[in-house]
């Protein structure tokens, strides 16, 4: 006789539930394929509306959109819900929080955001100087470092790919992202952050941190590696993915 897992037996596998936009294509490549060294977790998706060169909520998140994923998602009892979008860090940390309230609210399950990965990364690296990386044009770049340094960061340096369509975010090679992040590391910073989970950044991240012995910090592994630990699954298994996996969440 077969016997299926069940969240209530201690053999459990544990499951992540990640809501991703809607033009991505890099949240479930990058996340299956973390998820590939820890094969006990699974990873389930759903989406939101976020997509072309015009964002319809620019000041807030699409709640009904956000809300509704999550609600799908919890039909699946995951161990976790992670919204793997980083539109949080131009927000406020303070809108991820609260989305995170709404989602557990709603479907009792706890919930995290690459935005709060990010900043439980940085508590644990003690890192406060920072530099940028990401896809965006550059109004919305302004906006971004305008946000981190709202929550008390220190940018030090930043480059973009000037990209305006969300789509278009995934076709940056990894060779531009490797020239980008090596220009800003130049500056020395505590951290550099690859920002834009439809950013491709994931896959050049270790080779680059052995090169230049600084912390890289994507923003999908950052989401993967905060669900991995609130699921009590995180170890260095995932450690060909960064140094990241390497440390503790606070």
């Amino acid at each position: 006789m077969s016997i299926t897992s069940s969240p209530l037996r201690p053999d459990y596998r544990a499951a992540l539930g990640m809501i991703t936009p809607s033009a991505n294509l890099v949240v479930e490549r990058v996340t299956c394929a973390i998820l590939s060294d820890f094969p006990e977790v699974s990873a389930h998706f759903s989406r939101t509306p976020v997509f072309g060169a015009r964002d319809l909520h620019p000041d807030d998140y699409d709640w009904d959109g956000m809300l509704g994923a999550a609600r799908l998602l919890a039909q699946a009892r995951p161990d976790v819900i992670v919204w793997n979008g980083s539109k949080g860090a131009t927000l406020g940390f303070s809108a991820d929080r609260e989305l995170c309230r709404r989602v557990t609210e709603q479907t009792g399950i706890p919930a995290t955001t690459s935005t709060l990965a990010l900043e439980a990364a940085l508590g644990s690296l003690g890192a406060h100087r920072i530099a940028v990386v990401a896809p965006y044009a550059s109004d919305y770049q302004r906006k971004l470092v305008a946000g981190f340094e709202r929550e008390g960061l220190e940018v030090v340096a930043e480059a973009h790919s000037g990209i305006a369509d969300n789509l278009d975010y995934a076709a940056v090679p990894d060779a531009a992202i490797a020239g980008m992040i090596r220009a800003v590391a130049t500056a020395r910073p505590d951290a550099i952050l690859a920002w834009c989970t439809n950013f491709p950044a994931a896959y050049v991240v270790d080779a680059l941190e052995r090169d230049l012995d600084i912390p890289i910090l994507d923003s999908v592994t950052l989401a993967v590696w905060h669900g991995l630990h609130m699921a009590g699954r995180a170890d260095p298994r995932g450690r060909r993915w960064g140094r990241l996996f390497d440390r503790p969440t606070q």
